[in-house]
């Protein structure tokens, strides 16, 4: 029930919602990256030939609904693989993803002209393909969703720049399908959900006459329920929940020519009940890169 007024709360935003006559303002920023290893067969070492490539793109439209009502909808697509060549063999061996990733939020601002406006938000966060199972791989899965609504504050927002808060109330819903249970050995799906506090911060601003571009998106998620924290008896890890779940991410842009970029990525994440340590991932990138402005 949660997941059908979740996907009814985004169809009502973006089809609904944006009647007013205002124009929609949108941007895309798309990039792609190719990396190559070759060595010949006499090559003294343990090397062996690789072809990498990454796509992302960052589609943006927003709009003022009406004189106090702003929509804003972000939709973030990356994907890679890299292709290893087997050392004794020189045969190709099969791709291995190295980046996946579907993103959709919307978010919707009353502009009041109070200190801070109210908001309410749907996201969506997937991706292409799940292959943790060997014997099957499953298309947009998991699927995270995740509503909130609480207060907004605009420090400051142009056509380059851009600094906003949120902070409320959330409710996520985790949808995990076709879970094989090597018990029974039937699949089936599985279905959480948690409430809590959040916190968002979006962070853009150009550096150095434009041609590079900070960005920065950090969340945080403080749970105050679960929905399986009284399902089982007392285990070891069982109040992992209650830690809070941190996301933070770095983007640094340099456009060299209009075509030509390079990308330095770098994310933090923080999730007890995934790994009681802080995970980083690292992507410095020199590729190809469309921008539509805004």
């Amino acid at each position: 029930m949660r997941e059908r007024m979740s996907m009814i709360f985004l169809l009502l935003i973006i089809f609904v919602f944006p009647l007013y006559s205002e124009p929609w303002v949108a941007s895309i920023d798309a990039n792609l990256t190719l990396t190559q290893n070759a060595y010949s067969d006499n090559w003294a070492g343990s090397e062996s030939g690789s072809v990498s490539w990454a796509a992302y793109s960052n589609f943006i439209a927003e709009k003022q609904l009406s004189r106090k009502a702003h929509n804003k909808n972000e939709l973030r697509i990356a994907y890679g693989q890299t292709y290893n060549q087997d050392q004794e063999t020189q045969e190709w061996l099969d791709p291995i993803k190295s980046t996946d990733l579907v993103d959709f939020e919307s978010v919707v601002r009353l502009t009041l002209g109070a200190f801070v406006d109210p908001y309410a938000s749907g996201r969506i966060e997937t991706q292409f393909i799940d292959e943790s199972d060997p014997e099957k791989d499953r298309w947009f899965n998991p699927v995270r969703f995740t509503e909130s609504f609480g207060v907004a504050k605009v420090f400051f927002k142009d056509d380059k720049r851009e600094f906003v808060s949120r902070f409320g109330v959330g409710f996520r819903q985790n949808i995990n399908r076709d879970v094989l249970d090597t018990l029974i050995s039937l699949r089936e799906t599985q279905t959480t959900s948690d409430a809590g506090l959040v916190f968002y911060t979006d962070f853009t601003t150009p550096l150095s006459q434009e041609r590079l571009t900070y960005t920065s998106k950090f969340s945080l998620f403080q749970a105050l329920y679960n929905s399986e924290s009284g399902n089982v008896a007392r285990v070891p890890n069982e109040d992992d929940w209650r830690y809070p779940d941190i996301n933070w991410e770095h983007t640094l842009v340099a456009h060299i020519t209009s075509l030509v970029m390079v990308n330095l990525y770098v994310q933090l994440l923080y999730d007890k009940e995934i790994d009681s340590g802080v995970r980083f991932k690292e992507t410095l990138a020199l590729g190809l890169t469309y921008r539509l402005p805004g």
